[in-house]
């Protein structure tokens, strides 16, 4: 299996698992309207996920020169960054998912939601 396929299968483990969250607890017509942003925020907690191992395997930071001529510096890796971005897209799609739940779904969820190192 490619890194694509492996990609690719994960995603829709994690597209699955989201729409189990708003299938029953929202109308049909609005799933239509949400399976877009389903499909996207599994993109992006496939791709933090990744990013993730990468910054746990290989650290914040990495030393960097311009040249062989200059001194090496220490500076953050750009996967860090790029962690950073995924993040706040994936806080603000599951934001305006939410907003499709009904209050009660909604509190229930958050009190069983994973923290930290438990999201992989």
């Amino acid at each position: 299996m490619n890194d694509l396929e492996k990609f690719e299968k994960e995603v829709k483990k994690e597209k699955n698992r989201l729409t189990k969250l708003f299938k029953g607890n929202v109308p049909d017509n609005q799933m239509k309207l949400i399976e877009g942003l389903i499909i996207q925020a599994s993109r992006l907690r496939i791709l933090m996920n990744d990013a993730w191992v990468d910054i746990c395997e290989n650290g914040r930071y990495e030393y960097f020169s311009q040249s062989e001529k200059t001194e090496p510096y220490e500076r953050e890796r750009p996967i860090v960054k790029q962690f950073a971005t995924y993040d706040k897209s994936y806080q603000a799609i599951i934001k305006q998912l939410a907003s499709y739940l009904p209050p009660e779904v909604e509190d229930k969820l958050k009190e069983s939601a994973p923290v930290g190192s438990d999201l992989l």
